[in-house]
């Protein structure tokens, strides 16, 4: 019979939510028989190889394939977007800073708010998990989800488990992450499809509007996919009120200290 290994892992940052509370920041035994890829006794462990992006043995950096020693000491930490890691072992050939997302489906208002602010957020309350990992794969996309089991699906490369609950706090959460705030560009995104608007002659549009809309704006905007009309009226001011304010509020941000 092959002998036990032991090996030594510490999950740093964020990645200590996907472990027990007694078992959070702090060393870890690993027993393990024979030579297995990394990667799975990451996830054995109980953190998703989605919310990996750096992973050093013996303080060198390594790829998901190293196979695991008898001694090893682990470090495995969270994406560092704000930080460039290119001299070290890159753990995949797609950059997480492609933000373009899916959504699944206990996330519809998470992606309303994210299109608000510019972002490519795919989303259907039908979504199945298998569509939602076939979109991810096809289209190069970030799984957001709820539902940290599905971050474990090996078609995935990329995703990010949304710890926060209320809307306001899901977006700064992913804002921070991704490191998005430079790349806001509110108010550019059909609200329901997603498509990016694109300004359109007044005159093409003078059919579909009302009479005070025709009499007191002059810019417009359509969407190419569903083709609703857009424009700066009260709903606009409404919308930055409700929903764009509280997730920009003063304290958010990257200058920000939120613990």
């Amino acid at each position: 019979m092959t002998d036990r290994h032991s090996a030594f892992f510490r999950f740093y940052e964020e990645l200590n939510d996907f472990l027990p509370k007694d078992r959070r920041k702090q060393t870890l035994l690993y027993q393990f028989r024979g030579r297995p890829a990394i990667k799975d006794p990451i996830e054995a462990l109980g953190v998703p190889h989605t919310e990996v992006d750096l992973i050093t043995v013996n303080g060198v950096s390594v790829g998901f394939d190293y196979r695991l020693r008898s001694g090893d000491r682990v470090a495995v930490y969270p994406t560092f977007e704000s930080f460039d890691i290119t001299p070290l072992v890159k753990l995949r050939d797609r950059p997480l800073r492609r933000t373009a997302f899916v959504a699944d489906v206990n996330l519809g208002k998470l992606a309303r708010r994210l299109r608000m602010l510019g972002f490519d957020v795919l989303y259907d309350h039908r979504y199945q998990d298998g569509e939602i990992v076939a979109i991810a794969a096809a289209e190069r996309r970030i799984v957001l989800t709820r539902d940290r089991r599905l971050l474990f699906h090996r078609r995935l490369s990329h995703g990010l488990w949304i710890r926060a609950t209320e809307p306001e706090q899901q977006v700064r959460e992913v804002l921070d992450r991704c490191d998005l705030w430079r790349q806001i560009q509110a108010l550019r995104r059909c609200l329901v499809c997603n498509g990016v608007l694109q300004p359109v002659p007044k005159a093409q549009v003078l059919d579909r509007l009302e009479p005070k809309t025709r009499e007191y704006y002059q810019e417009f905007f359509r969407c190419p996919g569903c083709e609703r009309i857009y424009w700066e009226g009260s709903h606009v001011a409404d919308m930055r009120s409700r929903y764009l304010a509280p997730a920009l509020a003063p304290g958010s941000g990257p200058e920000s200290d939120r613990g």
